[in-house]
């Protein structure tokens, strides 16, 4: 049977994207992820999948692939669905969290490995912003 992670992430980013909301997906980066390296934090990438941010994007149900302009070049991004820790609106923080599936043995991501050609400068798109403050709780669902 199928997961329902990758039909709730297009849901959301619908969602987000017939509000006139800004999606965003938290990544849990692992050797399979391609992301530009420099801008992984604890493991973790935080991206803006909106239309005017991405190009060619398809939310696929194994990957979600698209291109992403970085220090003005485009950069070709792919992530496993399974990776996906969360999908929200920037604006407000509603969206989903998922459980993160961990990669198989020896896939782990070294702390030397680089995953992707590094750039020297901020991307175009802001991807570490966190979302503004909602006041108390998060607006988030754990989905396992």
């Amino acid at each position: 049977m199928l997961s329902t992670k990758p039909y709730l992430l297009r849901a959301i980013y619908e969602w987000c994207v017939d509000q006139g909301f800004t999606p965003y997906l938290q990544v849990a980066v692992d050797a399979r992820t391609r992301v530009p390296r420099e801008h992984v934090r604890d493991g973790q990438i935080v991206l803006n999948v909106s239309p005017e941010a991405t190009s060619q994007l398809l939310i696929g149900n194994d990957e979600i692939s698209f291109q992403a302009r970085f220090n003005g070049s485009a950069f070709p991004i792919l992530i496993p669905v399974d990776t996906v820790a969360a999908i929200y609106a920037r604006e407000n923080g509603q969206g989903m969290a998922f459980e993160v599936i961990p990669a198989g043995e020896g896939e782990a991501l070294a702390e030397d490995e680089d995953v992707a050609p590094p750039f020297s400068a901020k991307p175009d798109v802001e991807p570490d912003e966190p979302p503004p403050a909602g006041g108390g709780r998060s607006h988030l669902k754990v989905v396992k």
